[in-house]
């Protein structure tokens, strides 16, 4: 009997691996044999504090700071130690999450500062938080990759704030991998898509399967003329691994 031509072996993550000596992936790695590999597809380059003086953004103007994610909160603070700028006890800091909201403890004293997030998971959830603060003048810290969402909602109720672009967000150079081919290549955001077609231009797909976590990502793979084998979140799959060890079980054994 011939060896199944959907057999996966070996798989490459568009994400940088994880610290510590375990991930999430240990026990797929475990159970089917497998190669996984952790590699980014994009960077993430600073802006300086003298573009967004340029663009007459002052921090201390603002009473709150909507952060979205790690990087977020990381070039936030940055920002702010370039500015020699002191946060006040009173200032606010809205996130998306409690994993954000715990983050911020890098950087600042949780019992001493005013920290907020939904209390449930959910998009809807983060909104009607932030319009329950119809009085604060919002600083969103954002990279120049971003959805529409939160500043549309901000302007569609007519709340105080200001786009701050702190981060770029870049196709990192992976050409080392031109000849290097994977079963499976796991994507998570549409920049990691634009990052292979930048770095790969005649990016033909042939056998590799295609994982995608998140709606927005399913849609650029779709975009891009490829085909998505394995979305994640899905009723069947609320994570990527549990999508991917569906789709091993169904095909790949």
């Amino acid at each position: 009997m011939n060896e199944n031509p959907l057999k996966v072996k070996t798989i490459l993550v568009s994400q940088p691996k994880p610290e510590g000596s375990k991930t999430i992936y240990d026990d797929l790695i475990a159970k089917y044999k497998l190669k996984v590999d952790f590699r980014p597809f994009i960077q993430i380059d600073p802006v300086p504090a003298r573009e967004l003086r340029k663009r007459s953004i002052s921090i201390l103007d603002h009473t709150a700071v909507i952060l979205t994610s790690k990087n977020g909160v990381d070039h936030f603070f940055r920002i702010c130690d370039e500015m020699r700028v002191t946060l006040p006890i009173e200032f606010k800091y809205f996130c998306t999450n409690e994993a954000i909201a715990n983050y911020i403890q890098h950087y600042i004293l949780m019992r001493k500062r005013k920290v907020f997030f939904p209390k449930k998971k959910g998009d809807n959830f983060f909104l009607k938080l932030l319009n329950t603060h119809k009085k604060e003048n919002f600083l969103f810290a954002c990279s120049d990759i971003r959805k529409p969402m939160i500043p549309d909602f901000l302007t569609k109720q007519g709340l105080q704030f200001t786009e701050a672009i702190m981060y770029y967000t870049v196709s990192a150079d992976l050409s080392d991998l031109e000849n290097v081919f994977y079963d499976i290549i796991v994507f998570f955001s549409p920049a990691d898509i634009k990052s292979l077609y930048d770095n790969f231009p005649q990016f033909k797909q042939n056998n590799t399967r295609l994982a995608a976590f998140g709606q927005t990502t399913l849609q650029a793979i779709e975009e891009a003329g490829l085909n998505c084998q394995i979305p994640a979140p899905t009723p069947e799959a609320p994570s990527i691994v549990k999508a991917i060890e569906n789709y091993i079980e169904a095909f790949g054994k």
